[in-house]
C-alpha cells in the first residue's frame, strides 16, 4: 500500500469517528431537551403551589397539599 491510499484510508476513518461522534450527541442533546421541555406546569387551587410534572397529563396531584388539579393552558 503507498503513501497516498493510506493517507486517505486515515483521512476517510477520522471523518466518520467524527461524523459518529457528532451524530450520537446531537441525538443525546435532543433527547435531554425534548425531556426538559415536556413539561406541564400546575397550580393548586388550594394552596396556591406552582409545580411540574413531566409529560402531559390532564391532571396532577399537588406535592403540598394533594389536591388533584387541571394543567395550565396558555
Amino acid at each position: 500500500m503507498d503513501f497516498v491510499t493510506a493517507t486517505v484510508i486515515f483521512c476517510l476513518l477520522i471523518a466518520v469517528i467524527f461524523l459518529g461522534l457528532w451524530l450520537f450527541y446531537d441525538r443525546r442533546d435532543y433527547a435531554l431537551f425534548e425531556h426538559a421541555r415536556r413539561k406541564s406546569t400546575f397550580c393548586c387551587v388550594r394552596c396556591q403551589h406552582l409545580f411540574s410534572i413531566t409529560g402531559r397529563p390532564e391532571l396532577g396531584k399537588c406535592p403540598q397539599c394533594g389536591h388533584e388539579n387541571a394543567r395550565l393552558k396558555f
